[in-house]
């Protein structure tokens, strides 16, 4: 492997974002080679999210925390207040002569009531495309693993008042589970939630351009790249595998926020809506991982963003890290 360099929860209103300056020029230690494709890291922003490990991960215990300081801290783990660290980033990955955005985080310009951090943001997200060599009329496909408020956000941008798709050529590939459930008309429960608003302004407008493609089960997007149904965090979670030559990697999505999963993979996020399910995908998902070498890149994991596993017992740990500089 050639690595080249749905409730509010009550304290999710302290998200304190660091935004990404991006260089003018591109940056090669934020590229990955992996067979025939290459995958490169777009921060749009990171930093503490205002919840301890017991609020993000409710019923993990604090020994198992701190029997794994030493790693999670600082990268994970706040060093003097104990708050989760995580990133928000999108995996620019170019397959087959196409550009393809795996999540495009939280967005500029969005009304978002339940987290007043991400609220109206302006940030230089496309900028940081740019300063990777992609302007938004290059990309051709859109992957939302699932339709979380932190992974459609740049689906969509503002221009005269009006939520347009922002890569205009570009195919979204939206799980179909997702598209059902986060769609206010068919659940109540998102108004007043994480999700209120997003369904309108970073889903609905991409679909009514006629850009949105549904998919559930399994997608081939490419020879090298498959989609694949992981429900749990949501109804529609999906993850994509990664095969070319003799690599493998796995982009996993909201299946692990944090290290710690790796090595107690039943303890969920307070943002699972299927606890079952999502315990029972990770565990699979984990072992295909570990069984093949894949490298692991989850949606918000910040330090080095990706990470290698094998197993220990009936559980994994961390073998080994991707070579992305630390946020």
């Amino acid at each position: 492997m050639h690595r080249t360099t749905t409730e509010r929860h009550p304290d999710a209103a302290a998200w304190i974002p660091h935004a990404r300056k991006p260089s003018l020029e591109r940056d090669p230690v934020n590229e990955i080679t992996l067979g025939n494709v290459t995958v490169t890291r777009i921060e749009e922003m990171h930093g503490p999210v205002g919840m301890t490990p017991d609020q993000f991960f409710p019923g993990s215990p604090a020994n198992l925390w701190k029997e794994h300081r030493d790693l999670l801290v600082p990268d994970h783990l706040g060093a003097d207040d104990d708050l989760v660290q995580v990133a928000m980033q999108t995996w620019l990955v170019r397959s087959e002569g196409r550009t393809i955005l795996i999540d495009t985080g939280v967005g500029n310009d969005k009304t978002r009531p339940a987290v007043p951090g991400w609220d109206h943001l302006h940030l230089d997200y496309l900028g940081a495309l740019a300063a990777a060599g992609v302007q938004p009329s290059d990309v051709d496909l859109v992957v939302n693993t699932h339709l979380h408020v932190d992974h459609v956000g740049w689906n969509t941008r503002l221009v005269d008042g009006e939520w347009v798709p922002t890569f205009p050529r570009a195919t979204y590939l939206m799980p179909r589970a997702d598209f059902v459930h986060w769609n206010p008309a068919n659940n109540a429960n998102v108004a007043g939630g994480v999700n209120e608003n997003v369904f309108e302004d970073s889903v609905a407008p991409v679909h009514a351009a006629g850009q949105v493609q549904l998919w559930e089960g399994t997608h081939v997007i490419d020879a090298n790249l498959t989609l694949r149904a992981a429900p749990g965090h949501t109804p529609g979670s999906s993850v994509i595998e990664l095969a070319s030559g003799t690599d493998r990697a796995l982009f996993l999505g909201d299946l692990i926020h944090t290290p710690l999963q790796v090595f107690a993979p039943d303890h969920n996020s307070c943002f699972c809506e299927d606890a079952d399910a999502a315990r029972t995908t990770r565990r699979s998902l984990l072992g295909w991982a570990a069984d093949r070498n894949a490298l692991v890149l989850p949606a918000h994991l910040s330090g080095h963003s990706a990470l290698e596993i094998a197993r220990d017992g009936e559980a994994f740990t961390v073998s080994g890290w991707a070579p992305f500089p630390r946020y």
